[in-house]
C-alpha cells in the first residue's frame, strides 16, 4: 500500500486515514499528524466564535454610533449573529467558557471595533467593551445613542 503524504496532499492524506481506522489498520496511521488535525478541529470551532462575536459587536457598535443608519438589515444581522452564536454554543457546550475569559473578550473586541472602523469610517469607539456578554447576547438588547448626549 502506498501512503499519501500529509504535506503532499491533506485531503488525500485525510481520507487515507479514514480508511485505516475503519478497516483497524491501527499500526499504519499518521498519528502526529491525526492528533494536529483533531486539536485544529476545536481551533476552528473557537475562531468561528470569535468571528461570528465580533461581526455582532460590531455591528451593535455601529447601531450604537450611527443611529440615523439604523434598520432592518442591521436588526436582521444583529439577530441573525446571536442565533448563530447560540446554535454554535448549544453544538459545543465547552466554548461557553471562551465567553467569560477577558483575554478572548478583549481579543474579540479588537477585531469587532477594526469591522466597526473599516465599515464606518469612525474612530471614537470605547477602549474597551462596554456591554455585558448577557447584553450582547439577548434577543431582546440593543445599544442606545451615547454620543450626542451632553454635546453641543
Amino acid at each position: 500500500m502506498t501512503m499519501v503524504n500529509y504535506d503532499t496532499d491533506v485531503v488525500a492524506w485525510a481520507n487515507e486515514q479514514a480508511w485505516l481506522v475503519r478497516n483497524k489498520k491501527f499500526d499504519l496511521l499518521d498519528i502526529e499528524h491525526i492528533a494536529e488535525e483533531i486539536e485544529d478541529v476545536g481551533k476552528s470551532e473557537q475562531r468561528e466564535l470569535a468571528s461570528r462575536m465580533a461581526v455582532l459587536i460590531a455591528h451593535l457598535l455601529k447601531w450604537q454610533f450611527q443611529p440615523e443608519y439604523q434598520g432592518a438589515s442591521w436588526e436582521r444581522t444583529i439577530r441573525e449573529q446571536r442565533k448563530s452564536l447560540g446554535f454554535h454554543i448549544k453544538q459545543v457546550p465547552s466554548l461557553k467558557s471562551k465567553l467569560l475569559n477577558p483575554e478572548w473578550q478583549n481579543a474579540v473586541w479588537a477585531d469587532a471595533v477594526t469591522i466597526a472602523i473599516r465599515e464606518t469610517g469612525l474612530d471614537n469607539f470605547p477602549e474597551t467593551c462596554p456591554w455585558t456578554i448577557d447584553n450582547i447576547l439577548s434577543h431582546n438588547w440593543l445599544p442606545i445613542n451615547t454620543i450626542q448626549q451632553g454635546k453641543s
